[in-house]
């Protein structure tokens, strides 16, 4: 009888995830578009009201994001006064869109990576999961990682895109 024998295994491959540097918690996103008069004008007494009559509590332990969804021109002090009531609620206060929040909160825990322990293997990064990964993480564990590795590679084990490989002088 013929043993089978599991060659991804074998192969000497390390898997890396990109999920695994995904940061659990609650999001929130705050647009500033609904404030606005004619979705075009922050009026500083309104929104002084808006800021004192909202339970800012409702972003307790979340990640919350600022941004306005139109092109108008919002004064740097509104996400000042706005950072204010949020924080003494929310994990961490950004501004931007969710995708960026999301962008900033992987490059933070890439930051912490440390790629010497890879020196010298094969590495597959990995491509598909529950987590939606952006693109830029990708992109940094790949320039992180190629001046050490003897390999990059996409996707999962058992069918990889080779992406990079050392020539050996």
């Amino acid at each position: 009888m013929d043993t089978i024998i599991n060659k991804v295994s074998e192969s000497g491959l390390v898997t890396i995830d990109p999920a695994d540097f995904y940061t659990p918690g609650k999001r929130a996103v705050i647009d500033l578009k609904p404030l606005l008069v004619e979705e075009f004008l922050l009026r500083e007494k309104d929104f002084r009201d808006y800021i004192k009559t909202t339970d800012w509590s409702q972003y307790q332990n979340s990640f919350v994001t600022l941004h306005c969804s139109n092109d108008a021109i919002i004064p740097v002090w509104a996400y000042m006064l706005l950072t204010v009531a949020l924080e003494p609620f929310a994990v961490a206060i950004f501004y931007g869109t969710s995708d960026e929040m999301e962008q900033s909160l992987f490059s933070q825990k890439i930051s912490q990576f440390d790629p010497e322990i890879y020196r010298d293997k094969r590495i597959v990064i990995k491509g598909c999961g529950d987590v939606h990964v952006p693109v830029s993480v990708y992109m940094e564990l790949t320039r992180l990682l190629h001046p050490l590795v003897k390999s990059i590679m996409y996707g999962e084990p058992c069918s990889t895109v080779p992406v990079y490989k050392k020539i050996n002088l």
